[in-house]
């Protein structure tokens, strides 16, 4: 099985609480908290496209997307 690729990866920043659900479960540690407690992809590079984030955020603020 061939390893997925990241088409796009988008978080809706007025859907989310800050709660850093998806900080926790990432584990490349690509997502962190901004200034303002919104998670970002700071380090999308290492994305494997696992979607740990996508799945346990309680907000449906994230969307991980593959080709």
């Amino acid at each position: 099985m061939a390893k997925p690729i990241l088409k796009s990866h988008r978080i809706k920043a007025d859907w989310c609480k800050g709660c850093g659900i998806c900080v926790e479960f990432c584990p490349k540690k690509v997502l962190e908290l901004d200034e303002s407690d919104r998670a970002v992809a700071a380090r999308l590079q290492d994305c494997i496209c696992c979607r740990l984030c996508e799945l346990r955020c309680p907000d449906l603020a994230i969307e991980v997307e593959t080709e």
